[in-house]
């Protein structure tokens, strides 16, 4: 790269953090810390646990907002000075071109971090996936999802944790629940929700025929609390169950395995990953408590759709992508339009071009509205 690019690169990258900074309002933002600090050093801030909760994730989104700001900003001013002295030293020149590539990429994370502005867009997630049609096919297809999505958040540096699965008779899994945690982790993972597709020639067919199969993804906040949703006990029906998974003779002797009915949605949801009891049962309310939040948000969705005369396509009717392996191979998002033909990799958990096409889209069509 020459001294003249280099130059062109970080200029365009101060201009750009410049933007950022106007758009994030960093003094009011460094005033709302100010304040949530000096309520945090209150003696009795710890004795409303959820709200003293609520506001320690809204604390830690603030710092670490401004933090990267100022790092990154940091960083672009000393590559800008460093230039002058790179005219005559090519290793130098290299240096700075390696290292300017990389603050580019944390510009560019950071922008993409301004499009996650929805209520629970900063809150960790929980991901069901469901087999669908195409019997085996979709059941091992299934289970190449839900590893997909255990290595792209391995690859985000998100935690991640099953939940629940119920093994296919043959092959693959009929469904499984992910905890994914990590910052913005909902955010990234909610446009994932739908209906995705698969063509390939089929193992499990003898004739080596081509067979398409489908499963369902669903991304619902995790919400510790929430005042739009509340679960009364009369409301819900609890069973116990012997647990037929994996986990040894104690989990395969004892009614550990927990079921969860909502009574008013007819909701279930299903845990018998833990060996404890009241350990599955606790699980089991985090995940009714994130479907429950999912409803209400679907809900106002599909009031404001309404409202502006559009359609919204959920569950099953709302197929996003299609993963082809024969006869050719291509991956297709079919909202945004944007495809690859390394299927190899994007099932090894590299969907962040998928993920930031489809918050693009969202922000550009929030715009025309």
């Amino acid at each position: 790269m020459t001294i003249e690019n280099l130059e062109a690169t970080v200029t365009g990258m101060l201009e750009r953090l410049d933007r950022i900074g106007v758009r994030l309002d960093l003094p009011a933002k460094q005033r709302e810390i100010e304040e949530l600090e000096a309520r945090s050093a209150d003696p009795e801030f710890w004795n409303d646990g959820a709200g003293a909760q609520r506001v320690m994730r809204r604390l830690g989104a603030l710092r670490n907002q401004v933090e990267t700001w100022t790092e990154l900003h940091q960083q672009a001013a000393d590559l800008r000075e460093l230039i002058d002295l790179a005219e005559a030293d090519d290793d130098l020149r290299d240096e700075i071109a390696a290292e300017a590539k990389r603050v580019l990429r944390g510009v560019e994370e950071l922008e993409l971090n301004l499009l996650l502005s929805g209520p629970y867009d900063d809150h960790d997630a929980i991901m069901a996936i469901h087999a669908g049609t195409g019997g085996v096919d979709a059941q091992d297809w299934a289970e190449m999802l839900m590893r997909m999505y255990l290595r792209w958040a391995s690859n985000r540096g998100f935690q991640t944790q099953v939940l629940d699965v119920t093994e296919g008779e043959e092959a693959g899994i009929k469904s499984a629940t992910i905890e994914i945690r990590g910052p913005y982790a909902y955010g990234y993972a909610k446009g994932e929700a739908g209906t995705h597709r698969l063509v390939r020639l089929s193992p499990f067919d003898q004739a080596h025929r081509r067979h398409t199969a489908f499963a369902l993804v669903e991304v619902l906040p995790q919400v510790e609390d929430n005042t739009e949703v509340v679960i009364r006990e009369d409301e819900i029906r609890i069973d116990t169950y012997r647990s037929s998974g994996a986990g040894g003779q104690h989990v395969n002797k004892t009614d550990s395995a927990v079921r969860i009915t909502h009574l008013p949605t007819g909701i279930v949801v299903t845990c018998q990953n833990e060996r404890s009891q009241i350990q599955n049962r606790e699980t089991a309310m985090k995940i009714l408590r994130a479907r429950l939040t999912e409803l209400a948000i679907r809900k106002r969705e599909e009031e404001q759709a309404k409202l502006k005369g559009e359609h919204v396509a959920v569950g099953w009717g709302n197929r996003i992508r299609s993963y082809v392996l024969q006869p050719y191979t291509m991956v297709t998002d079919h909202r945004t339009e944007y495809s690859t033909s390394n299927v190899q990799a994007v099932l090894e958990g590299e969907i962040d071009p998928f993920i930031e096409a489809y918050l693009h889209q969202q922000v550009g069509a929030a715009d025309e509205q």
